[in-house]
C-alpha cells in the first residue's frame, strides 16, 4: 500500500490515501483534499489575495468616480456607474491575484520536500494539475462572491440603488460571472505553476507573475473604455486575455455587448461578447494547462530516480 502523507510539511495534518490502483478522479480528490486542507490552516493566503483587489475597488471608485461618467456614456451609449463599471475588473484582478499565490505555494512544496513525495506517488499527473487547480477555484468562488457583495454595498452607498440595478442579468447573471472568474482563472493558474516548475524559487516566482499582472491590467479595458486609450494601447489591449475576461463579466453585468476587441463573427446580444471572450480563455486554459501537466511530467522523469 502506498500512501500520500502530507504530515506537517505544509502545516497540515497528515492525509493518508490508499493510491496504488486509483482512477484519475480518485487522484483528483486526493490533491483536491490536501490542498483545501492546506488553505483552510492558512486563511491569511485568501484574505491576502483580497487585499489588493479591495484597494484598488475603494480608491478607484473615490478618485475615479466622479470623472468618468461622460466617457463612460459616450463608450457604452448608456448611463453606468462606475461602481458597476469597475466591478467586472475588480473580478479578473482577484482571479489573477489568486491564481498568481497558487505558483509560490507549489514551491513552497518543493522547499519542504513534499513535491518529491508526490512525484514518487503512483499519481496521475493531469491529475497533480487539476486537483489543485479544483482547490484554487473553490476558494476564488468565495472571493468572487465577497466582492460582488463589497461592489452592491458600495453602489447602495453611493446611489441607493436596488440590487437589479446592479447585475442586469440577475441571480443568472451572477453565477454567470462566477462562471467567467473561474474560466479565466485556469490559465492563470496554469501559468504561475509553469513559472513554479521552471524557476523553483518562492521569491523569483513571485515577483516574475506579479510584474505581469499590474502592466496587463493597466494595458486592457478593466479601467477604462479601450476607445479612450492610446492607439498602441488599444492594440495591445486587443491581445490581452485580461481584456476578454472583463468584456465578459461586464457583459453579464451590463447586460449588453461591450466587446471592445474587433468582431471575427457577429452574435446577438451580449453572446457577441462572451462567445469570443470565452472561446479566446477556454484555449488558453488549454494551452497552459496542456505546457503545466508536461512540465509536471518531466520534473517526474528528471526528479524520480
Amino acid at each position: 500500500m502506498n500512501s500520500i502523507d502530507n504530515g506537517t510539511a505544509g502545516g497540515v495534518a497528515p492525509v493518508s490515501e490508499k493510491t496504488t490502483g486509483n482512477g484519475f478522479l480518485r487522484d483528483v480528490w486526493i490533491i483536491l483534499k490536501r490542498w483545501l486542507l492546506k488553505s483552510i490552516r492558512n486563511p491569511f493566503r485568501m484574505l491576502l489575495s483580497l487585499l489588493f483587489p479591495i484597494i484598488f475597488l475603494v480608491l478607484f471608485t473615490a478618485v475615479f468616480g466622479q470623472i468618468t461618467g461622460s466617457a463612460l456614456s459616450q463608450a457604452l451609449g448608456m448611463n453606468v456607474n462606475y461602481i458597476t463599471y469597475l466591478i467586472p475588473a475588480i473580478i479578473i484582478q482577484t482571479a489573477l491575484v489568486s491564481a498568481a499565490s497558487s505558483g509560490v505555494g507549489l514551491v513552497d512544496d518543493m522547499e519542504n520536500g513534499m513535491f518529491e513525495t508526490m512525484l514518487v506517488a503512483p499519481v496521475n499527473r493531469t491529475a497533480m494539475f487539476l486537483g489543485k487547480a479544483l482547490s484554487e477555484i473553490m476558494l476564488l468562488i468565495v472571493q468572487i462572491v465577497i466582492i460582488l457583495v463589497l461592489g452592491y454595498v458600495l453602489l447602495w452607498v453611493d446611489t441607493g440603488g436596488p440590487p437589479s440595478t446592479y447585475i442586469e442579468t440577475g441571480l443568472a447573471g451572477a453565477l454567470g460571472i462566477i462562471a467567467i472568474g473561474i474560466v479565466f482563472a485556469i490559465w492563470f493558474t496554469a501559468f504561475s505553476n509553469i513559472v513554479a516548475l521552471v524557476i523553483r524559487d518562492a521569491e523569483s516566482t513571485s515577483l516574475t507573475v506579479q510584474l505581469l499582472v499590474f502592466p496587463l491590467l493597466f494595458v486592457s479595458s478593466a479601467f477604462v473604455p479601450v476607445s479612450s486609450l492610446s492607439k498602441w494601447v488599444q492594440v495591445v489591449a486587443t491581445g490581452n486575455p485580461i481584456t476578454y475576461g472583463v468584456d465578459a463579466v461586464r457583459a453579464v453585468m451590463l447586460g449588453q455587448d461591450v466587446l471592445t476587441v474587433p468582431n471575427v463573427m457577429e452574435f446577438s446580444g451580449i453572446w457577441n461578447t462572451l462567445i469570443p471572450a470565452l472561446a479566446v480563455l477556454v484555449v488558453l486554459d488549454i494551452v497552459f494547462g496542456g505546457i503545466a501537466v508536461y512540465y509536471l511530467n518531466n520534473a517526474a522523469g528528471s526528479e524520480v530516480q
